[in-house]
């Protein structure tokens, strides 16, 4: 099999539309757009296969979370912060790097797939997770010491204590994301997406359950919500787990390999431009908890603001689908040696992902504070969640509309081209010197608080949107096939 997937032509251009499509290209204006109706339609299938079962994962497994934060937030306005902090501060910008290094796989696996190598697949597979399993060691420490660093930058000592306390908690999560992260990837890249959709669904309905027996029956507080967390990542784990090593996956499984070894610099270094891109995003949303830890009422700040984090970020696992749907579509037609087709996909992604997320931003938009409900019983930070609220609206009007296909057109498209690396130089010029200083002179200087500090990060992200999409229009897609298929040439060549 290998052999005869060595000898497949890494370069084929793949036809848009059935054979009497010539014929229609110089026909009438109806045969035309009846051309690019069919077009459409059959893109549309390809991407739907794939953001259909993405967006439900992605809202299981936030959904986690979301239980999580849900049940903690009702044992105590301390306890929530407590709990943004060490989910925020830490383990979020750990989990933005592991996610960023993840996706060195979508890369690479979605090339190979749509090159026909499908060996490929599983050596990528075990290489990524013995680079992610070396740096989830690397960062267990910042767990470890969380409350002293806490302490070090100015937190309060009550609520150092109960994140730090809270954070080792968060240990076993963290390599549970070194594992899962790959798996998933691994999966959609080859189309194999209802496994990562019923894992996901699943460990949620046990999550629920698990939660509401250690905090309320055994009443374990804290630590029994967030051991049931532990358990629901490490469930999704092993579903996958099973999956890909018990049969179900035959081209792209082929066993356990030293060739995982081979080239193990080359993929390093795309796995950390990887990292650092999409770290330095994750960051930048976990720096406003961190710097509202330092306001007046600080306790109530973080509550309020972690909540709108929250809602936002249930929001933003829509257009994460599609994230995720861009990129294996974007590799796989750069794999197969067709620029035409991967900047179609861009085309039919970002248009779709617009329509569904504008639906979804005014539900949200409308109904955020009262999710918060959710959260939190209490009348103090409920009100602070409503001004909140309220306070941003006119900004999140003006910027998070076209935010819904950021995405789609800055990760999705990245990943899918390997551009990891350029995205991670607009992420810090947008972020960190237009996005951070706007909300620290909106948030003190200008006493707008927590809503000034908030506004002015979004307003970093809507400058990024701007940049990413003027580079995704003006690129050569002809180019980045060739580029693909070179790579596909050499790391094949590695594994001979």
């Amino acid at each position: 099999m290998e052999q005869e997937e060595a000898r497949a032509p890494l370069l084929q251009p793949q036809p848009r539309g059935g054979a009497g499509e010539t014929a229609a290209a110089g026909g009438t204006k109806a045969g035309r757009a009846r051309r690019a109706a069919v077009e459409w339609w059959v893109e549309s299938k390809k991407l739907w296969n794939i953001v259909g079962p993405a967006i439900f994962q992605r809202i299981a497994l936030y959904g986690i979370n979301v239980v999580t934060q849900a049940f903690i937030g009702h044992l105590g306005d301390l306890e929530l912060a407590a709990f943004s902090i060490a989910s925020t501060v830490v383990a979020g910008f750990n989990f933005g790097f592991l996610l960023g290094m993840a996706s060195a796989l979508e890369t690479l696996c979605g090339q190979a797939f749509g090159a026909k190598k499908h060996h490929m697949l599983g050596v990528y597979l075990q290489r990524s997770w013995i680079v992610l399993l070396i740096f989830a060691a690397g960062l267990t420490p910042t767990y470890i010491f969380m409350e002293p660093l806490l302490l070090l930058i100015g937190q309060s000592p009550e609520l150092s204590r109960l994140a730090g306390r809270m954070s080792i908690w968060l240990i076993p999560q963290h390599f549970a994301m070194a594992m899962l992260l790959p798996l998933t990837r691994f999966l959609q890249s080859q189309l194999k997406n209802w496994i990562t959709a019923v894992t996901a669904g699943a460990a949620l309905a046990v999550h629920v359950v698990v939660t509401y027996l250690l905090v309320q029956y055994f009443q374990l507080g804290i630590v029994g919500a967030v051991a049931a967390a532990d358990m629901s990542w490490w469930l999704v784990v092993l579903g996958q787990l099973v999956y890909v090593v018990g049969g179900w996956c035959p081209l792209s499984w082929k066993g356990f390999s030293m060739e995982a070894f081979n080239d193990f610099w080359d993929f390093i270094k795309l796995s950390s431009a990887s990292g650092v891109m999409l770290c330095l995003e994750n960051w930048y949303y976990r720096v406003l908890v961190l710097l509202t830890g330092y306001l007046k009422n600080a306790e109530i700040a973080v509550d309020a603001l972690s909540i709108c984090q929250t809602i936002n970020g249930w929001e933003m696992m829509i257009p994460f689908g599609f994230l995720a749907a861009t990129g294996v579509r974007v590799s796989n037609e750069l794999g197969a040696g067709s620029g035409k087709g991967a900047r179609f996909a861009i085309i039919v992604s970002i248009t779709t992902s617009v329509v569904i997320g504008l639906v979804f931003w005014f539900l949200i938009l409308y109904f955020d504070d009262r999710i918060a409900l959710l959260f939190t019983s209490s009348e103090v930070v409920l009100a602070a969640v409503h001004k909140l609220s309220r306070a941003a609206r006119p900004l999140r009007q003006a910027a998070d509309e076209p935010d819904m296909a950021w995405p789609t057109r800055a990760h999705g498209v990245a990943i899918g081209s390997g551009w990891q690396a350029l995205v991670a130089y607009v992420n810090v010029g947008t972020y960190y010197l237009i996005g951070v200083p706007l909300g620290i002179i909106l948030g003190w200087p200008l006493h707008l608080g927590v809503g000034g500090i908030w506004s002015g990060m979004i307003g970093g992200t809507a400058v990024q949107t701007v940049i990413l999409a003027y580079l995704t229009v003006k690129c050569d897609w002809d180019e980045e096939a060739k580029i693909a298929s070179t790579r596909m040439q050499k790391w094949a060549a590695d594994l001979k």
